[in-house]
């Protein structure tokens, strides 16, 4: 392949940025002047809190910057290519040659209409027959012919960023981009797949940059870590890990179950009520004002549930009651008040926040479905509701694209809080803050749990955070519960194999 602007004074680097930046069309920066250099069977980790550039800057190793911005300065060069000096065909061939990317949102990579058989194969670069075999093996996917029969949208969160990743590494690419990598992991996959990372990086030298918010990661697969901040200040660092969050546990809430689950089971599939299940007598009891925790590997079922609960999953059996009251099996079904009661987050905002709508436009909307604000008043309601999740108020005007994967998720948190809800179901709705964003989150959540009597379904695999912040924890495994009970009593005895082993592998001994 051959390419203008071919530099050769840096064959020993697979891609560098030399004082590289970006600014947006109000002059705000987005990413300030930085310089890096990626190199064969090393690993770079890009920290920093949300919105502090970490996605800008991967993705302009693509060639690609952030709609309505320009660079500030500097360059972007990958195997001597500057990918901000050659034309869009030259750009489009190294991508396709050398460059594999899976971003924060991998169900955005696959398409929904392929399997996973079609999705592992069709970009393939020499592999063997059995390329899709050894791939998800290598993402620790199972790889019968059920699974790789599967289309996305039967997957799990977790096992959607497997697939992505396998199928970015069937490229057999020579610099590898991964933002955010292991959110939304259950600790044990995430430290096998920090493993395997680490292991295809020496074995296939690859060049590795990733984003990361858990300072455990980075420590245990970076190299060498540049950090960013908001205000554009980089420095590089050793990385180190997490320090753990000092809160105090949580009270239980002593009031009677504010949702109550009976008997739930949930097909495996939406269509039709054959093949198994996907979640089997679910029994589930919260109190009002508590904050209970659902955990479990990936692809346990944990997802499911919290859909089911919002009536966005038809169950096959059992009965789910909002005080006392059973709710319709779907959302069609439910009363605009039983609608506006509970309120789901999800773990992809960008999936879940409308490319078109303003960041304005869609908290807003909750506001006057749920008539909790006159038009009058809806934008200062909309304004009070962004800085309440630590957002300036003049992020009305700007588009979900616009955004970092921290800062989206605080507008999904602000859309949901908009209507007031009773119950406010978190699907880990921190895994794309880092740390400190992520206490804020937590704080704000519960400080609004003691004014107004919010009750909060909490799924993580933080269990840090699920043993510091919630009063009772459920164990899911294989769509079943095998252990449940206060948080305090659970983590201090667990009495199940597989809550042992989920501990364990995340929680020194207290």
């Amino acid at each position: 392949m051959s390419h203008p602007n071919r530099n050769t004074d840096s064959e020993e680097s697979v891609a560098t940025t030399r004082d590289f930046g970006v600014v947006a069309a109000d002059g705000r920066h987005l990413l300030a002047a930085t310089s890096l250099s990626l190199r064969p069977g090393r690993v770079i980790a890009v920290t920093g809190p949300s919105g502090a550039g970490k996605t800008t800057l991967l993705r302009a190793f693509l060639g690609h910057l952030p709609h309505g911005t320009t660079r500030s300065g500097g360059t972007v060069q990958v195997l001597g290519h500057d990918m901000f000096a050659v034309d869009e065909t030259a750009r489009r061939e190294i991508r396709s040659a050398e460059i594999a990317y899976v971003g924060q949102d991998p169900a955005a990579l696959l398409n929904p209409r392929l399997r996973i058989r079609t999705l592992l194969s069709e970009l393939s670069a020499d592999r063997p027959s059995d390329a899709v075999g050894e791939l998800l093996d290598a993402v620790r996917l199972p790889a019968d012919r059920d699974f790789t029969a599967r289309r996305p949208g039967q997957l799990s969160g977790g096992q959607l960023r497997r697939v992505a990743l396998a199928r970015a590494l069937s490229k057999r690419p020579r610099l590898l981009l991964l933002d955010e990598p292991t959110a939304g992991l259950d600790p044990v996959l995430r430290d096998e797949i920090t493993e395997l990372l680490r292991t295809l990086t020496r074995e296939r030298r690859l060049a590795l940059a990733f984003s990361s918010h858990d300072t455990n990661v980075v420590a245990r697969l970076a190299d060498d870590a540049v950090h960013l901040t908001a205000e554009g200040v980089r420095r590089s660092r050793a990385p180190r890990p997490r320090d753990e969050r000092a809160v105090p546990p949580q009270t239980a809430a002593t009031s009677g179950p504010v949702l109550d689950v009976r008997d739930l089971s949930v097909p495996f599939s939406d269509r039709g009520t054959g093949g198994r299940p996907g979640l089997t007598d679910i029994q589930l009891s919260v109190a009002e004002g508590s904050v209970a925790a659902v955990v479990g590997v990936s692809g346990c079922g944990k997802t499911t549930l919290a859909r089911t609960l919002v009536g966005l999953r038809r169950r096959r059996s059992g009965t789910i009651r909002l005080d006392g009251v059973e709710l319709p099996a779907t959302v069609r079904r439910r009363s605009r008040e039983q609608r506006r009661r509970i309120q789901l987050i999800t773990q992809d905002p960008l999936g879940a926040l409308n490319p078109s709508r303003t960041v304005g436009s869609s908290v807003a909307r909750p506001l006057r479905i749920h008539r909790r604000a006159n038009a009058g008043a809806a934008d200062g309601s909309v304004r009070e509701l962004l800085e309440l999740v630590g957002l300036p108020g003049d992020f009305t005007s700007r588009y979900p694209h616009e955004l970092s994967g921290g800062q989206r998720q605080r507008v999904a948190i602000a859309r949901a809080l908009a209507a007031e809800p009773d119950i406010l179901i978190c699907d880990e709705i921190t895994s794309a803050l880092d740390p400190a964003t992520g206490d804020a989150v937590m704080d704000l959540l519960d400080g609004l749990r003691r004014e107004r009597s919010l009750t909060l379904v909490v799924i993580s695999h933080d269990l840090a955070l699920v043993r510091e912040r919630t009063d009772t924890v459920t164990v899911l495994a294989s769509g079943r519960i095998v252990e449940s009970g206060s948080t305090a009593d659970v983590f201090a005895a667990p009495q199940h194999s597989a809550t042992r082993e989920l501990l364990s592998a995340n929680l020194a001994p207290t």
